[in-house]
């Protein structure tokens, strides 16, 4: 049997647009009987809202699908008994993930009262100086710093936005302190989505689990640290002559999921 651990942005979709063949793709699996995972860096969405997305642009998912950034980052904190009090930097699908643990989110406002474990932080689009005070100054009080994904830029159909490895800069920066990194290309969120995606097919080999994505310096680096096999797709971020640049080389180049499908299905 074979399974996949499949990016989305830039792979499934661009924005509010399917990418072609994406939706044929995922009905293929489905019909097949093969497992997959929809694995993401983006922490700003809850499971269900990356579905709902998925949905609504013909990409046929279910919330049990989809595994997140910041759900990995939840779970490396229980896992790792990080603590339970923590600051974050954040939209709302960190702070379902967290508080879905049992982790307490704190306004950090208790000068030296209050016990801050660590500073978490994600994609902040209301992100500003008084939260980048307030995380360089807990992390300088002892508090653990940890970032969702290292992304300096979000997928964008316009201009070029920052992203959450940007803010994670600034606090890096004025913190000295290099952050633990949970999304893509770190192999940590690669870990727990195996271990999810082996849990919903227990007779899948790890061997036989195939990384999928359009990026070469998240997906497919991930893929590799992981020891995972690579599929790199040319319809997102990375083209062709980029490969040329890159010590991180996939097993399979394709231009589209169709051809992915002709390959390995």
């Amino acid at each position: 049997m074979i399974g996949f651990l499949i990016d989305l942005d830039g792979t499934m979709y661009h924005g509010g647009v399917a990418i072609p063949h994406a939706p044929s793709f995922i009905q293929h699996l489905r019909e097949r009987g093969i497992p997959f995972l929809f694995v993401t860096n983006n922490s700003s969405r809850t499971p269900k809202m990356v579905a709902d997305h998925l949905n609504k642009l013909g990409i046929p998912a279910h919330e049990h699908e989809i595994y997140t950034s910041a759900q990995a980052t939840a779970q490396y904190i229980i896992d790792y008994k990080l603590g339970k009090n923590v600051y974050m930097i954040g939209e709302s699908g960190l702070e379902a993930a967290l508080e879905e643990v049992g982790i307490q989110i704190s306004e950090g406002i208790n000068e030296g009262k209050e016990q801050i474990d660590a500073v978490i932080q994600g994609i902040d689009r209301a992100f500003n100086y008084q939260k980048l005070t307030k995380a360089v100054q807990l992390i300088h009080q002892g508090a653990r710093f940890i970032i969702t994904n290292p992304d300096h830029l979000l997928p964008s159909d316009k201009r070029p936005q920052p992203g959450a490895g940007s803010i994670a800069a600034a606090i890096q920066a004025a913190s000295k302190k290099e952050p633990v990194v949970i999304g893509k290309p770190s192999p940590i969120i690669m870990e727990y989505a195996i271990t999810k995606l082996m849990s919903q097919a227990p007779s899948l080999s790890r061997a036989n689990i195939w990384v999928v994505g359009d990026n070469l310096h998240t997906d497919i680096q991930a893929g590799i640290k992981a020891g995972l096999s690579t599929a790199l797709v040319l319809t997102g971020i990375t083209k062709a002559d980029d490969l040329n640049l890159s010590s991180f080389q996939p097993q399979i180049v394709v231009n589209d999921l169709f051809e992915l499908a002709q390959k390995l299905l």
